[in-house]
């Protein structure tokens, strides 16, 4: 049956998600790799109902964000391969490094090479654009190779005074103009960007200077006649409003989390309060965030003072936790702690205050620049590489009148924003601080980091009422496979049930275990912990409610169960899609129901992210460095690695953007063996460069017949005299291990936020003295789209699912799939008619809309 090929146009990689058209058919010979989309707006969805959206979806932080229009026009397929001709890029990190920056470098130079641009490297951030020399360097495909994986930053970063001089400037303008470089690329904080904004103003004036000197021709001050800046902000405090995550603030998270969770087993054993302080002088992100993905009993941040009789309720906090069956306490700390008047809040008050209050054995760690090393994260590879590629074309596209700009993330689309703007409303939650204007500051600082307050606030702060008088029942359960992050959910919808004053029952096994009848009351303690697990505590199998329906029915009668909370994956959705059916036949399945997407394939209709998911793809990067490093060493070998997934691609995409991979091959593009001819050639030419080693993806079910043992044995044929191969299954390792960061996080939230609908749900539906709710509306699936969390009726995601493959029609991570190619130096054909509008901005004050 013949298969339509599915490609992205490049451009589209970074920017917007839209419908794409399947070309009709592929010519005889023609490789998948080039490939064209024709692309058409996307569908109008029915998004029933958004509750407490996690940032305003027209706005980044506290700054609506550019809206790019696009222009579609199909007469050029082969621009973006010409777009640099002629024109050089120079790319330095400045400021603190981040892990991320190498990944945001490598894509900078290898999509300004393919674009035909000349990239340089600036050696030792702004004191090596001063200096020159052999601080400026050409760079090549090979030379940003291995870097991917490598924290900091390889061409290094440093505090440059000579900058902030106008004669400094001057030096770095002259070092620019001879090499022919007029588009700068810097990877830094505000104050790295805040100057090369400066840099740029003065350009006009510098190259007059530098004429009258002598010191460069009439003919180079016209060919430099103005400079192109654009910056990408690494910094792991995500201190910069503008965009949801800076590069390196995920794999900051990722090192406390580690730290966070040895501490919590020696503290256990010693009965002990660990205060830990973190990095955040002027944003509590880190430290708002470690505790919301650890379940810490307290947080201090600058954004949020604690009242003026703090110290009491701490105390009582830590020791109802004693109370209640903890062993432990755990407060985190950032290092700009204050409280209402402005006087610090350090770890050391904090530990002498427990000691002597209350007694405890309390230590206390201070993580330091621990924080700013390792391996960056899978998040962090893939936002810096795709901020690189969307950084190109955003200079290669610049003329004098485009105004200095940042590449910034704003849900899963990448857009560029007015540099200084976001500059300006950065340095305003910093005044608002000095100010004590508190309420002011966290509003500037976004809506999600206003709801991560609030979420963290009603796990921490509130009490749990004593009666339960007038309280409903809910019941919260895991179904599907595992997946890291289901006990985090758990624990958070479970204590927002109990904190509303509702009784919380927990049924084990799934579905299977409601029939039976596995199911208990849970309190407050009996989640305690469960946040770091991975797994799923409660039990999870695969079974569906269909054929068990008169069981379900009865339990839910005995148990008077008034709302279901269901932690899954795709047979959850398809659970929930059974359970609206059955309640044609059975009243008691009339019972409001939310589904909260959980598992490692992310296939869950109507969700972008599903937790676990990302814990998976951290799993199969840190598998994949350790088998390029021993491919590196052994040189000449190839190693195919078989993913998880399903018929969704996901992992194999994700991971293989991440790893630096060769090849990903997935269900959702089809390909023939022309194209694993194709990608088995393309490995032959580069064991002839410096890079002897290949990485090659497959997803598990990509295809029937190409299995992972066919494409190793073509492979192993093909390539003999040339290189190895070598093939390594994954397997189940990629739904074990603790949940990452972002997987505790978005698990919370997510169980917060269904809870919340729950309640309100059960009320609307409360009729004639007993809980009866049909209406579509009754029964959602919680799911991020592109920047809220929104509730979607299940019956109305079923024309957007593909049930035979267990995969949502459409998926937008497919979008970023050309940059996979592009990135493993594949001749690609690319349709780069469109043209980004960028709209005027106007900066979101405290209580005013977006513009």
């Amino acid at each position: 049956m013949h298969k339509d090929e599915f490609h992205l146009k490049f451009f589209m990689c970074v920017i917007q998600s839209r419908q794409l058209v399947r070309t009709p058919q592929r010519t005889a010979g023609e490789a998948s790799t080039s490939s064209m989309l024709i692309p058409k707006p996307p569908p109008k969805t029915d998004i029933l109902k958004s509750l407490d959206t996690m940032d305003d979806p027209d706005t980044v932080g506290s700054i609506p964000v550019f809206k790019t229009e696009w222009i579609m026009t199909h007469e050029e397929h082969h621009a973006a391969k010409t777009l640099g001709i002629g024109k050089a890029i120079a790319v330095l990190t400045s400021g603190g490094d981040a892990q991320g920056m190498n990944a945001a470098v490598r894509a900078v130079v290898r999509v300004g090479i393919f674009t035909g641009a000349r990239v340089f490297f600036v050696h030792e951030g702004y004191q090596g654009l001063v200096d020159g020399g052999d601080h400026i360097k050409e760079a090549t495909w090979e030379s940003v190779s291995m870097m991917l994986q490598l924290g900091g930053t390889v061409i290094g970063s440093a505090r440059c005074k000579d900058f902030r001089e106008r004669e400094g400037r001057l030096r770095a303008a002259y070092n620019l103009v001879k090499r022919g470089i007029t588009n700068l690329c810097v990877i830094g904080g505000d104050g790295s960007l805040t100057g090369a904004d400066t840099f740029r103003s003065e350009w006009s004036d510098l190259l007059s200077d530098l004429q009258k000197a002598g010191k460069i021709t009439d003919e180079e001050a016209t060919k430099s006649s103005y400079l192109n800046i654009v910056g990408l902000v690494g910094s792991i405090d995500n201190d910069f409003c503008g965009t949801d995550m800076t590069i390196g603030t995920d794999s900051a998270l990722h090192r406390i989390m580690e730290i966070v969770d040895a501490i919590t087993t020696t503290a256990q054993s010693h009965q002990r309060t660990f205060v830990l302080e973190v990095m955040g002088r002027h944003c509590g992100y880190l430290a708002l965030v470690t505790s919301l993905s650890c379940g810490a009993d307290w947080v201090f941040i600058p954004e949020c003072p604690p009242d003026d009789d703090w110290e009491e309720h701490l105390c009582r906090r830590l020791s109802e936790t004693r109370t209640r069956g903890s062993r432990l306490n755990i407060i985190i700390v950032a290092e700009g702690a204050i409280d209402k008047n402005g006087k610090p809040i350090t770890s050391e008050d904090i530990k002498n205050l427990v000691v002597k209050r209350l007694g405890y054995d309390t230590r206390v760690t201070v993580l330091g620049h621990v924080q700013r090393g390792g391996t960056p994260s899978a998040f962090d590879r893939i936002l810096g590489s795709r901020m690189g590629v969307e950084a190109v074309m955003a200079l290669l596209e610049g003329t004098p009148d485009t105004p200095a700009c940042v590449v910034s993330l704003s849900g899963n689309q990448a857009v560029r924003l007015p540099l200084m703007e976001c500059v300006q409303v950065t340095k305003d939650v910093t005044k608002a601080m000095d100010e004590k204007k508190f309420d002011e500051a966290l509003k500037l600082r976004g809506r999600s980091f206003m709801n991560n307050w609030e979420v963290y606030k009603l796990l921490a702060h509130v009490r749990p009422p004593v009666s339960k008088s007038g309280s409903h029942t809910v019941a919260v359960m895991n179904v599907g496979a595992p997946a890291a992050g289901m006990n985090a959910a758990v624990r958070s919808t479970v204590r927002i049930g109990l904190i509303q004053g509702n009784r919380v029952l927990v049924v084990h096994d799934g579905f299977e275990g409601l029939a039976k009848g596995q199911i208990e009351e849970a309190g407050w303690s009996y989640v305690g912990g469960w946040t770091g697990q991975g797994g799923s505590k409660l039990g999870t199998k695969r079974t569906l409610p269909k054929k068990s329906f008169e069981q379900i029915s009865a339990n839910i009668t005995k148990f008077n169960i008034q709302g279901l909370v269901i932690i899954g994956g795709f047979e959850a959705y398809t659970g929930g899609l059974e359970l609206m059916e059955g309640r044609k036949q059975f009243d008691e399945l009339c019972i409001p129901f939310v589904v909260i997407p959980a598992t490692v394939s992310n296939n869950v209709p109507g969700s972008d992210f599903s937790v676990g998911a990302d814990t998976a793809l951290n799993t199969i990067c840190t598998t994949c460095d350790r088998i390029k490093q021993s491919a590196a060493g052994t040189k000449r070998r190839v190693f195919i690695i078989e993913t998880m997934g399903g018929y969704c691609g996901y992992l194999a995409t994700m991971a293989g953007l991440a790893a630096g991979a060769d090849a990903a091959y997935i269900f959702e593009e089809p390909f023939t063996i022309r194209d694993l001819q194709a990608n088995v050639e393309h490995l032959v030419q580069k064991m002839k460069t410096t890079v002897k080693r290949g990485l090659v993806l497959r997803n598990e079910k990509c295809n029937e017949n190409y299995t992972t043992d066919f494409i190793f044995n073509l492979y192993s044929e093909e390539g003999k005299g040339i290189f190895d191969s070598r093939k390594n299954v994954l397997g189940h390792m990629q739904q074990g291990g603790s949940p990452t960061p972002f997987d505790r996080n978005f698990a919370t939230k997510m169980g917060a936020k269904a809870m919340n609908w729950m309640s309100g749900k059960i009320k609307e539906s409360y009729r004639n003295g007993r809980i009866f709710a049909n209406t579509p509306d009754s029964g959602c699936v919680l799911g991020m789209r592109k920047r809220a969390l929104v509730f979607q009726p299940v019956a109305e995601l079923k024309d957007q699912t593909d049930f035979e493959h267990r995969i949502p029609k459409e998926q937008w991570w497919l979008k970023l799939r050309p940059i996979l190619k592009i990135l493993a130096k594949y001749e690609i054909d690319l349709d780069t008619s469109d043209h980004a509008h960028l709209e005027h901005i106007t900066r979101k004050r405290s209580g005013e809309a977006a513009v």
